[in-house]
């Protein structure tokens, strides 16, 4: 069987936290993230048998074709519970880790449960419309995170989101808005969606993509509710409570000067 396809990106800007502190304990995201690394842990073994973990993810994994043929409906929902390495659940459980609990804020536990399940069912779904024929294991979580990320900007576009900028062998932590990074995200699941295979080097754009757009559609009413472009005019579009500030300490290691 081929290697899975994963719902992960690589962009050159990695969120690594926000300025948007929640006023609840997002107890349902720390559950999503429990429960991925469990799941994960569960089957990580496998991962030295080729047919073993060729056979799980046949069952469990989102398999187009197979959905097409009207078969394993189930893994429309567990593949977003599978990873296929540690570095890709890392990277999802992170980006969880930084917006779920806003969106878990505004949602509530048990619609954001809901909401974030909705949302990786219909990353999967468009996945499968952009290559309905594929027989190639999708896994991955960043569908429905992708959701929460669409939610997030929708609300707060510019609470300001502390990004690491890699670029070859240089190294910088910025801070932006999060409409700059998520819409820079965004844009970029679309183009390589465009440009690329359908499955450009095993990442599947059109899945974040979609995930991505239910995530917006999901919080819209929301939005609404609170009043639209008024809402953002009235916050001016930044979390309507105080930023987290955060100390940069100082080092005590000295700087060695080149002669």
């Amino acid at each position: 069987m081929t290697a899975p396809v994963v719902y992960a990106s690589l962009c050159p800007m990695f969120p690594i936290r926000d300025h948007n502190p929640s006023l609840k304990t997002p107890y349902v995201t720390y559950v999503l993230i429990l429960v991925n690394a469990l799941v994960f842990l569960s089957y990580w073994s496998l991962f030295s048998d080729a047919d073993a973990i060729n056979s799980f993810f046949s069952e469990w994994a989102m398999i187009p074709a197979t959905i097409t043929a009207g078969e394993n409906s189930h893994s429309l929902v567990t593949s977003m519970f599978l990873h296929g390495g540690l570095f890709h659940l890392a990277g999802n459980m992170l980006f969880l880790w930084i917006f779920g609990d806003n969106l878990e804020d505004e949602l509530g536990h048990i619609g954001f449960l809901v909401f974030y399940i909705a949302c990786g069912v219909a990353a999967a779904l468009a996945h499968l419309l952009a290559d309905p024929s594929s027989t190639i294991p999708t896994v991955g979580a960043s569908g429905a995170i992708a959701g929460v990320m669409g939610g997030y900007v929708l609300l707060f576009p510019k609470a300001r989101v502390d990004v690491l900028f890699i670029f070859i062998i240089i190294f910088r932590v910025f801070t932006v808005p999060a409409w700059v990074v998520l819409g820079i995200w965004f844009a970029a699941q679309v183009f390589s969606g465009v440009t690329s295979p359908i499955v450009g080097g095993g990442i599947a754009y059109w899945a974040h993509a979609g995930g991505f757009l239910a995530g917006v559609l999901g919080v819209a009413p929301i939005w609404l509710r609170k009043g639209g472009r008024a809402y953002w005019q009235a916050t001016a579009g930044a979390p309507p409570r105080p930023e987290t500030k955060y100390r940069y300490i100082r080092t005590d290691v000295p700087k060695v000067r080149k002669r």
